[in-house]
């Protein structure tokens, strides 16, 4: 049974999830990973989701101010032998409720194109496709995705 636990950025099972996920995004995205590291610290997030299963930590996410009606979903992961169990639909759904529970309106995130298993989820999680916002803009390896939550 997967258990969810609402936490921050100090919890230290979500900050070694988070080192799995930048050592995976490190090989994937190469040459550009230092451009998209720098808009992923954790020092300051409030609203954080660890994944349990049996007491293991086994994935995350995180989300975090926009702007007065949207948040961002951040630093998504599911460690490998964890994958396919539906984890991540999980957290994300468990995101989107503490958002909402926030009175924010809509989940806005970006993730790359070297991502298929990412850009899949949100996809069959009801996220559409929006022009690349922020510091995005331009970057021919993001996709960036937005979706209306309520509760």
């Amino acid at each position: 049974m997967i258990q969810l636990v609402r936490t921050d950025s100090k919890n230290l099972n979500f900050v070694n999830l988070v080192s799995k996920l930048d050592a995976d995004l490190g090989e994937r995205d190469g040459e550009d990973h230092a451009f998209y590291h720098q808009f992923n610290s954790i020092d300051a997030i409030k609203y954080a989701v660890v994944a349990y299963s049996n007491e293991i930590a086994v994935g995350c996410g995180a989300i975090k101010e926009q702007d007065a009606n949207c948040m961002e979903v951040k630093r998504m992961y599911v460690t490998p032998e964890a994958r396919g169990k539906g984890i991540a639909t999980k957290v994300l759904q468990e995101l989107e409720k503490w958002a909402a529970e926030l009175n924010f309106t809509s989940c806005v995130l970006e993730t790359g194109k070297r991502q298929p298993e990412a850009i899949a989820l949100y996809k069959k999680n009801g996220y559409r496709t929006i022009p690349n916002y922020g510091h995005y803009v331009g970057v021919e390896n993001s996709m960036c995705f937005k979706k209306t939550v309520s509760f």
